[in-house]
Formats: C-alpha cells, structure tokens, sequence
C-alpha cells in the first residue's frame, strides 16, 4: 500500500507546482502598465523642445524673424533641429501677415504698436515658455522703409525696438534695422540653398538666386572661377561664414531697378514725388488708344498710350535700353550656373501661362523675349492682361541679358521649395543664430 500513496503526493506535488507557473505566466502577461519600467522621457517624441542637449542627441531651437515690407509685416517662427555636424533641419513654420506695412505709421510711430504686439503674442503661443528668454526675435524693414527720409524711419525702428525690448524674447541693438538690399540677396541664397539640400554638404554644387523686387532686382551665385572674384566689383564680392562653412559668392542688388521702379522709369517718370501729388505719364508701352490710372509710391499717375512710328516692340525696347544702359554689369559664369528666378519672375511667367502659379517650372530668357514681341504687337485697349505686360516682359528680357544671360539660358521658377516659402526671412535668420553663436 505504500506504492500507491507515494504515487499520490508526486501527483499532488506535481499539480501543485504545474498550478505555480500558471499564475507566474498569467500575472507577468497581465502585469499592469505601471508596474513596467516607464520610457525615458523625450526619448521619441519629435516635439521635444528642450534647447540643450535632449535624449537621442535631440535638440531644438526657435529663432523669430519678421519681414517689415512695403505693403504689410509678416512674421516667421522657425523650429530647426540641431545637429552636432552640419546644418540644422526645419521643423516646422508659423507664418502669419498683417497690412498695412511700418511705413504706413511713418507719421506718427506709436501706431504700429498693435500690430507689432499682434504678431508677439502669436510667437508667444508658437515657442515654449520654458525658451522664451534664449530665442531671438528680428525685425529686418525692406524697401517700403528704405524709401522713407532717414528720422521718420528711425522713429519707426525705435518704436519697434523698444516693444521687443520689452517682450520675453532675446533682443540686442542689432535685432531691428533696416536690410541691406546685398543681404537680402545673400539670405535668399542661403534659403534656396538649404531648401535644396546644397548647403549640407561641402561638396555639393550650389546655385543661383535671381530676384526681381519692386524696387530692386537682386544677383547672387557661388562662383566657381578664380577669376571670377579678381575680375568683378570689390563690392560684389562678399564671403560669409554658415554651418561651420565659409562661402564666397558675387552677389549685388540694383537699387532702382525693380520692376516697379522700372516701370516708372520707363514711362517717363522720375523716383521723387511730383508736384500737386499725380501728374500725365504718356508711352509707346502702351496701347496706343490706353488711358488709366497707375499708383506708385502713394502717387496717382495719368498713363496714356502712344502711336509710335515704329513697331510697339521696337518703340519699347528702345525705352528700357535707354533706362539700362551701363547700369547693369555681366556676371561672369551665369551662364554657366543654374539659377532659380523669384518674385516678378515668377509672377509674369504665371501671366503668359507658361507656368501653373502653384506648381512653378522653368523658362529660358528666350521666352520672356518672344512673348514681349506677341504681347507687344497685340496690344489693344481692352488687353485680357495687365495694360503694363508688354513694358513688363521687354524689360525683364533686356534686364536678363544685360546680366549676363543669353537666350537659350534657362531658369528655375519656385514659390516653394519642399513646402517651404522661398523668401529670405529663412536664410536671415540663419545668418542671425549664426552671429549669435559667433560672438
């Protein structure tokens, strides 16, 4: 009888210890979560904005940069993320506009105020509280403050200076003043160059930035020839230091020359404001039969067509060459450098359709030519287009050739890169964190 009772305490010994791994295995499956050992914080999420240094090598900073132009103020809040070598990424953009631009309040300065503390509360709710103190805020005025005499737009700039004085952000002496029209092509450059991914390596080949303002046009490449910078204008040729690299680039902005300032040119018109406010400009650019109104610079001009005894095209071109003439200087290897074209550019291609205004393209200098001789040859009184396309095209076709381009030369035309807006605010503030770091 002993057999069978030891056989039963195996089995119940057996079962018993069979019952033990059961309720190991059930409760480690069903273990609750906060038991577990918890992620280390920051160690994945792509919105950590710690600026110092985060999990996985995982920093981020913010810069602000508001881009005070003739017709309105815009603010940009980039987020980059760092990275230990090389150039930082972009995270994200918050963009935002308001109207009227900071010369509109040349008058009485105080007035811009709200406008101002508009766009700040919008950085504030962009870039965390915990960063406030660490990240700059930039205001670069263009064109509309550079035409205003000298004490009105410094009382504009201090007014400015002493709001952001005041908010939580890092302000220096340098943060507002009016932009250079050579650094405003050279941040262009940095910008389409990041976008492109030809500033994240050394070796790659960068390219061309051609901008066609209101009031001035601006060239900016990186030349490849050493001869190139001993034989250009000192003036023209600028080195600068970016993700830990020096560039040198030819790079110069032709006051005067925009395609609104052009245009008056060419119409007959002078930059100072006339007498009594408006006066009668009277040109072979336009439709023979044409009369209107055309404001430029808070002036009310009369324009009226002209028969001329040649062709309008010819009539025409004879104008804008007479408005160029050895005002321009041939960059030596534009030809040779891809280039994107922005801003007019882009905007009189979308007007003869040979690009969609969304999705951008190319366009030889060719094009601009041939389409100013049809636009030219068929004007009329009631033109589907702008009255001014004719003037508009033979000058952007003379302007590019008188820069150095020859017919066959093609251009890229982009609004966007990668979803991003092309303008200079980017590359400014580049250049800005770039200094910080600097000094």
């Amino acid at each position: 009888m002993k057999r069978p009772k030891l056989a039963g305490v195996f089995l119940f010994v057996g079962c018993l210890l069979a019952y033990l791994m059961f309720v190991k295995r059930h409760y480690t499956a069903t273990k609750p979560e906060a038991y577990r050992r918890p992620p280390q914080p920051g160690s994945d999420r792509l919105g950590d904005d710690r600026p110092a240094s985060a999990a996985a090598g995982r920093s981020f900073q913010y810069g602000i940069m508001f881009d005070a132009g003739s017709t309105g103020t815009r603010i940009h809040i980039f987020k980059f993320q760092m990275e230990n070598k090389g150039a930082p990424k972009l995270a994200h953009e918050t963009f935002r506009a308001i109207k009227p631009g900071l010369s509109a309040y040349a008058d009485d300065p105080e007035q811009c105020t709200a406008g101002i503390m508009e766009l700040l509360e919008v950085a504030k709710s962009s870039v965390p509280p915990s960063i406030w103190t660490s990240t700059p805020v930039v205001l670069k005025a263009t064109a509309g403050l550079r035409l205003l005499p000298g004490e009105k737009a410094t009382h504009l700039l201090d007014q400015v200076r002493a709001l952001f004085l005041e908010s939580p952000f890092l302000s220096g002496d340098d943060s507002v003043s009016i932009m250079d029209g050579t650094d405003e092509g050279i941040s262009a450059w940095i910008t389409v160059n990041f976008l492109t991914g030809d500033l994240h390596s050394a070796d790659s080949p960068t390219v061309g930035m051609l901008d066609l303002g209101g009031g001035s046009t601006q060239i900016t490449f990186s030349p490849q020839d050493e001869k190139t910078i001993q034989t250009s204008p000192i003036d023209f040729i600028r080195s600068f230091q970016v993700f830990n690299s020096t560039h040198t680039v030819y790079t110069h902005s032709y006051l005067g020359l925009g395609l609104m300032s052009a245009r008056l040119a060419v119409l007959g018109g002078v930059d100072a404001s006339p007498l009594g406010g408006s006066t009668e400009l009277v040109s072979p650019c336009l439709a023979p039969e044409y009369s209107g109104t055309w404001e430029h610079a808070d002036v009310v001009y009369t324009v009226k067509g002209q028969k001329a005894g040649e062709t309008a095209y010819e009539a025409c071109l004879t104008k804008v060459e007479k408005v160029l003439y050895r005002k321009v200087t041939k960059a030596s290897e534009a030809a040779d450098t891809d280039f994107y074209a922005f801003s007019y550019y882009y905007d009189r291609a979308v007007d003869l359709g040979v690009i969609e205004e969304k999705e951008g393209g190319t366009i030889k200098v060719s094009d601009y030519i041939t389409a100013a001789k049809r636009v030219c040859s068929g004007l009329s009184v009631s033109p589907p287009q702008s009255p001014f396309l004719c003037l508009d095209l033979v000058y952007i076709s003379v302007l590019l050739q008188e820069l150095g381009f020859p017919p066959h030369k093609q251009f890229k035309l982009a609004r966007t890169i990668n979803q991003v807006e092309t303008s200079w605010a980017l590359g400014a503030t580049f250049h800005y964190i770039e200094s910080l770091k600097r000094h």
